[in-house]
Formats: C-alpha cells, sequence, structure tokens
C-alpha cells in the first residue's frame, strides 16, 4: 500500500479520543480501514490537564485503530478546539509582480503572506489562515486570481489563533508516541467539511459542534467562513443538571441522558382508534421510567418529562442562547446573513430534543448533520458525533500539502508500549514487590 494515500487523523476531546485510518481510493474518496474509540482522561475543555493520563488515553485509542487497519501511524493530523480559540479577520495588499500584470499562483501566496503579519500576543500562535476573497485593483468578490490580469492584489483572510503552550502539550503528547503532528485543525470548521453542504456554505450557515466541554462554532456566508469561537459550555453540562436534579452520580445521569436520547419511543404518538383519555393515561403510565431499565439502582421511578423538560430544555436553550450572542457580536444576525440556519454536529447535538429546542428557542432553521461520502467501516461512525473526526480527513485530503502517512507493516511501536497502562502498571508492581524483598 502506497504511503502517500494513507490519512489518519485524533480528535482527542473531553469525553472521548477517535482515532480514524483511511486511504484515498482510486475513486479519489476517502475509505476508513481502522478506528476506535476510546474514553478520554487528562483532558478539560478540549485541553491537556495531566500530560500522562492523555499519552496513556491516546495510545490506547492508536493501537486499538493500527491494529484493524494493520498499518502503524507515524503523521496524523489533530483537532483543536478549547476556549482559548479566538479567530481575526485581516486583509493584505501587495503589487502584482509579473512584467506583464498577470496574477500568479505566487502572488496569492505572497498576499496571504501579507494579510498574515498580524500583531499577535507573544502566547499565541496562529493556527489556520483561510483566505475569504480577493480584489484586483478595484474589481472585489473574486474567488481565484490566478490568470487576471491587474497590478493590485488584496486579499481579506480568515485567522484562527490559539494558545501556544496548549498546542506544544498536544504536540509533546503525540510527539511522546513518535507521532508528527502535520496539521492542527479547528475542530468546528474540521466538522463543517463533511457537515456543511456548499449550497448551506453560500447562502449563509451556522455549524455547531457540541462536545462534552465546549460548543464550537463556524458561520458562513456567502460560500467564506466569516466567523469562529468557542463557548465553554458543551453536553457535559446538561449530564450535571439530570445529576443535580435527580440526585444522582455523574455515572447514572450520563446513562439515563444517553437511555432518552436513543429512545425512540419517548416520541409516543396516538394509536389508531385511541381516545384522547385513553392516550393521556397511556401517556403518563409511560412518562415514568424504571430506573433499573436504564441500570439505575436504588431509586424512584423517573419521570421522563422532568428530566427532559425541566432539567435538559433549560440548559440546550443557554447553549444556543450563547451561540445567538456570540453570533449577534459579529454582526451575524443583521440582514438575513444565515438564511440556511444552524447545522449542529458533535456527541451533544445527540440529546433527546435538542434540534426541536433550538429551532423553537432560536427562531431559524436547525437540522442534525450525520457525514456522508465515506465509504469503509463507517456503519458505526456515520454519526454527528464523529463528524469532527470524519472531516480531519476530509480537511487533509482537500489540503494538498497535507500528508499524514502511515507505514505499509505494522511493527511494534517502543514508546507506546513503554506509554501503555499494562507497562506502567507492571512497573509500580515490580517496585513494589521489590522493596519488601528489599527494605
Amino acid at each position: 500500500m502506497s504511503k502517500s494515500n494513507i490519512i489518519s487523523a485524533i480528535d482527542l476531546g473531553t469525553d472521548k479520543c477517535v482515532t480514524l485510518i483511511a486511504k484515498v481510493n482510486e475513486s479519489n474518496k476517502l475509505e476508513v480501514l481502522g478506528f476506535s474509540v476510546v474514553p478520554s482522561r487528562g483532558i478539560r475543555r478540549s485541553t491537556i490537564v495531566n500530560l500522562e493520563e492523555a499519552l496513556s488515553t491516546v495510545g490506547q485509542s492508536l493501537d486499538a485503530a493500527e491494529r484493524m487497519a494493520g498499518l502503524a501511524v507515524k503523521n496524523v493530523v489533530l483537532s483543536v478546539s478549547g476556549i482559548y480559540i479566538r479567530y481575526k479577520n485581516s486583509k493584505g495588499v501587495v503589487p502584482v509582480s509579473s512584467p506583464n500584470q498577470e496574477i500568479s499562483s505566487l502572488d496569492v501566496d505572497r498576499v496571504i503572506e501579507a494579510a498574515r503579519a498580524i500583531s499577535l500576543p507573544s502566547e499565541r500562535e496562529i493556527i489556520h489562515v483561510i483566505p475569504k476573497d480577493f480584489k484586483v485593483d478595484s474589481q472585489e468578490g473574486i474567488k481565484d486570481p490566478v490568470g487576471m490580469m491587474g497590478v493590485r492584489l488584496e486579499s481579506e483572510t480568515h485567522i484562527i489563533t490559539g494558545l501556544s503552550t496548549s498546542l506544544r502539550n498536544f504536540e509533546k503528547c503525540m510527539g511522546d508516541l513518535g507521532l508528527n503532528v502535520d496539521a492542527f485543525v479547528f475542530s468546528a470548521l474540521s466538522a463543517s467539511e463533511v457537515a456543511l453542504t456548499e449550497t448551506e456554505k453560500e447562502l449563509g450557515a451556522v455549524l455547531v459542534d457540541i462536545g462534552a466541554g465546549t460548543t464550537s462554532i463556524c458561520a458562513y456566508v456567502e460560500g467564506v467562513l466569516e466567523f469562529s469561537a468557542v463557548i465553554p459550555v458543551g453536553a457535559k453540562y446538561i449530564t450535571q443538571d439530570i445529576a443535580s436534579g435527580l440526585r444522582i452520580s455523574l455515572e447514572d445521569a450520563e446513562r439515563l441522558k444517553l437511555y432518552l436520547s436513543g429512545d425512540e419511543e419517548i416520541k409516543l404518538v396516538p394509536l389508531p382508534g385511541e381516545s384522547k383519555t385513553e392516550f393521556t393515561k397511556r401517556k403518563k403510565k409511560f412518562d415514568l421510567l424504571d430506573p433499573e431499565k436504564v441500570g439505575i439502582s436504588s431509586h424512584d421511578p423517573i419521570s421522563r418529562k422532568f428530566v427532559t423538560d425541566v432539567v435538559m430544555e433549560p440548559r440546550i436553550k443557554e447553549i444556543f442562547a450563547l451561540v445567538l450572542e456570540e453570533l449577534a457580536k459579529a454582526g451575524l444576525l443583521d440582514e438575513n446573513k444565515l438564511p440556511a440556519g444552524i447545522v449542529v454536529t458533535g456527541g451533544g447535538a445527540l440529546t433527546y430534543n435538542l434540534v426541536d429546542v433550538a429551532r423553537y428557542s432560536t427562531k431559524m432553521s436547525v437540522r442534525l448533520a450525520k457525514p456522508s461520502n465515506i465509504l469503509g467501516l463507517t456503519d458505526d461512525i456515520k454519526q454527528a458525533n464523529f463528524a469532527v473526526a470524519l472531516g480531519l480527513l476530509a480537511y487533509a485530503k482537500r489540503q494538498g500539502n497535507i500528508s499524514a502517512t502511515s507505514t505499509g507493516d505494522f511493527p511494534l511501536n517502543l514508546k507506546k508500549i513503554l506509554s501503555s497502562e499494562f507497562f506502567l502498571g507492571a512497573t509500580e508492581r515490580a517496585k513494589s514487590l521489590f522493596k519488601k524483598i528489599f527494605p
């Protein structure tokens, strides 16, 4: 298998770590060869807070994906999010260098580099420089100026920045596993690769990726990225509300939330010939959920309506109120700039009734996105909670300068073995035994 057609992606979030290994097949489509999902440890609000635990998490996920694909990963593209993400729209201007005044790709590179020259605090660095459009002399709205004639070339770009220390910690985590990071990709930008259609981008749409600890936002206007942001509230806050409202553990609250989100029966409808009174009685009986059915022991019957309407709904409304607040600050709610509405992805997007509550509270069209156009082992991962990871593959494929490759063999990686929980545990046990024998 050729090295150049293999792409590896890691989405290391607050709740889970997803590793995908895919190839670009003969039809130039992505085909997933291996994937793995493990619970995250050492990550809070999409930021590493415990390097050893994060290292163990990525090592486990990577090992499982490699074994499924039969490949050893060397290079990866990595998602980044977190409340330290910022954006800035910047302009660059350069004279056309060619004597015959024909704009070349070199001129485009120069003008983008000129737009990149912005003043940043020492603790921040640029993650993305995304051209929005170009202006040749007085002609505006040009998407690709190469080959056109002109004297002066201008570019407006969307720049996304991150905290240097956070990025270096992610880099160190990957480096300790023998991995090179080909690119950091903002999570919402990544998800938009597979969740938004070109029509939605052109009309104007917002991608809202609801993770466990944070919610990431990307807004497109007239086909270009106009706005990026991260708000410090995610789906774990819904879990905490359930735990507090029912006085149960966070584990039981998460179990209940997932149960309700996947319970199709909850959308109860009248049966043919059933009277209104009979339906009301059946609805009241159904409303009381047996906690043993969910896996919660020693608890009274739980009211579905109380959990969904009283506990969960206010937090969902808060998340989308914060989304609207960010969009309003950027002036995107004026003049109907976002007629295609909101597209939601991420594990939090699967929360019961989230789309309906979001539609009601924002007064905008809202849909749940499920990634498509991905081949291979994707039956289990063509879901909204894998949009970021699948988007990383699509982003790497589209960027010709990114080559996240793997070798064709599967040698065991010594660093991964040494960082594994089994090895670390065995080492500690050996030390303890040695101290007992030789005090």
